[in-house]
């Protein structure tokens, strides 16, 4: 018998998005700490705003402390490594044991997922600190892909399975 048949479609379908999504934050997470520099740069640059307008109204928001940015830095590493943990976690519990547990740790990691790319990037990253301005320094686009990717594999992760198989 099957993997797919199995699990069922449904579990199938969901325990492939964990996988998914829970792979993209690992290589995420590994891309982070092995090409530190990148992307630390790119947090020190959103947080002091210096590529953007500057208009007085705005401008005091700025954190220039690279101290400060670094700390920020490895706390979303930290909170990218707990997502894949969770998402990992929760694609090995949809191949072994579909149900309750494996619905509740995937939708954990991706709530997770859409706090970090929603509130961090486009809330906090895009509007608090004006990243939208910033034509060097703008993760807006990449961080509303990875909320759609999250959101929508939530969405799958809540449909009735429609094949008599219990989910929750």
């Amino acid at each position: 018998m099957s993997m797919l048949a199995r699990l069922g479609t449904h579990r199938a379908a969901t325990a492939v998005l964990a996988a998914i999504t829970g792979l993209y934050m690992l290589l995420v997470v590994f891309g982070n700490i092995t090409d530190f520099t990148t992307n630390k740069d790119f947090v020190v640059h959103v947080l002091a705003m210096d590529t953007t307008f500057k208009t007085p109204g705005t401008i005091w928001r700025a954190i220039t402390s690279e101290g400060l940015a670094i700390t920020a830095y490895i706390l979303i590493i930290i909170w990218e490594a707990l997502t894949a943990v969770a998402l990992i976690a929760a694609t090995i519990a949809w191949i072994r044991d579909p149900g309750g547990w494996a619905k509740r740790v995937t939708t954990i990691g991706l709530l997770m997922m859409i706090v970090l790319f929603g509130l961090g990037f486009i809330v906090i990253g895009g509007e608090w600190f004006q990243m939208w301005q910033s034509k060097n320094w703008n993760g807006i686009e990449a961080a509303f892909r990875n909320v759609v990717l999250a959101a929508a594999a939530l969405i799958v992760t809540h449909l009735p399975a429609g094949n008599g198989q219990r989910t929750t």
